[in-house]
C-alpha cells in the first residue's frame, strides 16, 4: 500500500496539462494532498501551499507523488537531487512513469540506505489472459476522446459518484496512473503487453449483477497515431454498453501533434460505435462530455448546448456541472 497524505511534485512541468497526474489526486483525493513542490522554472500550479520537503513532512506527508505525465514518461536527470533527498529524509517514492523507479541505480540505493519504498504504479502485477471476447454479464460504460487529456477519467469518476450517490450499483476501474494512485487499484493497460490489453480490460471487467455499471477510465484516442492501440482495447476488451463522447473544445491540435487536426464528434461517434459493435452488437452512444475548464459559464453554456442540439445527444460537462443527465440516460439503457 502507498502510504498517504502525499506531497505532490511537480518538477518542472512546463504547462498545466503536464501535471495532471497530480491534478487529478488534488481534485478526487484532496485529503491526500498536503501540498504540492515545485521546481524553478515549473509552469503548472495545482493551487496548493507549495512547501519544501521538511515543511511537508512536518504537516504529515509520507510519499513523494511525481505527479507529472511527461511525453515518453522519463524521470528527468534533473528531478534527482529532489527525490533522492525526499528518500534520505524518510519519504517513499511513487511513480507512474514509464521510466520505472527501480530502474534507476541512484533511486534504488538512496530507498536501501534509508529504509524508503519505491512504488512503480505503471507495472502490471498479474499475468493477464488474452481476451476471449465472451459476453459478460453486468453493464460497462467507456468514454472515448477526440484526444488524449480531455477529460476522460474525470467524466468517468463523476459518473461513478453521481450513480452511487443514487443508489447505483456502479464500480469506477482505473485503467492509467492516475485513476490507480486516486483509488489505489486498477489496470496500468499501457504498460500491458499488446496481446493480453484487452485480456486486462476482460479481467477488469469481470461478470456482475445485471443492474451493475462498470465505468471504465478511457485512454487516448483512436484519432491519436501514438496512442490509439490503448483506445482499441478497451472498445474491445470492455465490450461497453454505453459509450460517452469527450472532448475539449479550445485545442489548436492532438496533444504532442502538431501536424494533426482533432477530428469532430461525428467522427468520433461513428468511428467508436462501429468498432465497440464487433464485440457488443448492443452499444450506444449515450451522451458527449466536454471539457469546459478554459470557457467562461457563458461560454460554456452556449457550447454545450450548441454540441447537443447538433448531436442529438445530451451534453455536459460533468465535472464542472455535474453528472446527473450522463447518469439519466445510462439508467435508461
Amino acid at each position: 500500500m502507498i502510504e498517504t497524505p502525499y506531497l505532490l511534485f511537480l518538477g518542472d512541468a512546463p504547462d498545466q496539462l503536464s501535471a495532471k497526474v497530480a491534478q487529478g489526486i488534488k481534485d478526487w483525493r484532496p485529503e491526500n494532498a498536503v501540498g504540492q513542490i515545485r521546481m524553478p522554472g515549473c509552469g503548472a500550479d495545482l493551487g496548493l501551499a507549495d512547501m519544501t520537503l521538511a515543511q511537508a513532512q512536518e504537516a504529515g506527508a509520507k510519499t513523494l507523488v511525481i505527479g507529472v505525465a511527461n511525453r515518453g514518461g522519463i524521470i528527468s536527470a534533473a528531478w534527482k537531487e529532489v527525490l533522492i533527498q525526499a528518500l534520505e529524509m524518510g519519504y517513499d517514492i511513487a511513480s507512474g512513469l514509464h521510466n520505472l523507479l527501480r530502474d534507476e541505480g541512484d533511486l534504488v540505493a538512496a530507498a536501501q540506505t534509508f529504509g524508503g519504498t519505491l512504488h512503480d504504479v505503471r507495472v502490471p502485477t498479474v499475468g493477464y489472459p488474452i481476451a476471449t471476447g465472451v459476453k459478460r454479464s453486468g453493464k460497462r460504460c467507456l468514454a472515448v476522446g477526440t484526444d488524449c487529456s480531455v477529460g476522460k477519467m474525470y467524466t468517468a469518476l463523476a459518473l461513478d459518484a453521481a450513480m452511487r450517490e443514487r443508489g447505483m450499483k456502479s464500480t469506477f476501474r482505473a485503467t492509467g496512473q492516475t485513476g490507480i494512485l486516486v483509488t489505489g487499484h486498477g489496470v496500468p493497460l499501457d504498460a500491458v503487453i499488446a496481446d493480453f490489453m484487452a485480456g486486462s480490460i476482460e479481467y477488469l471487467t469481470p461478470d456482475n449483477d445485471d443492474d451493475h455499471w462498470d465505468i471504465i477510465e478511457g485512454q487516448g484516442s483512436l484519432f491519436h497515431v501514438s496512442y490509439s492501440g490503448v483506445t482499441m482495447a478497451l472498445i474491445h476488451g470492455g465490450q461497453p454498453d454505453a459509450l460517452i463522447l469527450s472532448h475539449e473544445p479550445t485545442r489548436e491540435h492532438m496533444r504532442g501533434l502538431p501536424g494533426y487536426a482533432l477530428p469532430s464528434l461525428e467522427a468520433v461517434r461513428d468511428m467508436a460505435l462501429t468498432l465497440a459493435r464487433v464485440a457488443n452488437p448492443d452499444c450506444q452512444v449515450v451522451g458527449i462530455s466536454v471539457n469546459t475548464q478554459h470557457l467562461s459559464e457563458d461560454e460554456a453554456k452556449t457550447y454545450l448546448a450548441d454540441v447537443e442540439q447538433r448531436m442529438g445527444l445530451p451534453a455536459v460537462d460533468p465535472y464542472r456541472h455535474g453528472a446527473d443527465r450522463l447518469v439519466d440516460a445510462l439508467a435508461a439503457l
